[in-house]
């Protein structure tokens, strides 16, 4: 993986997470959790998916799905 690659995850990562505390009223330490185990988050880091081309407003809908439905729609 490119270090523009890791550093665009990144940051798509402290969006998300922002979101998901807005979104939920969690703490960061919660919605980092969340994130990080997610099948999204996974997907997120698999440079051969390229979510990580997509932005944080589109990944978060798939993301806000796996929470709220168990599986990625």
């Amino acid at each position: 993986m490119t270090q523009d690659i890791q550093f665009q995850i990144e940051c798509l990562t402290a969006e998300l997470a922002e979101m998901l505390m807005t979104a939920y009223g969690w703490d960061i330490r919660c919605a980092l959790d969340e994130l990080y185990s997610s099948a999204t988050f996974a997907k997120l880091n698999d440079p051969e998916c390229g979510l990580y081309y997509q932005g944080a407003v589109y990944i978060f809908q798939y993301l806000k799905s796996e929470i709220e439905t168990g599986k990625i729609s």
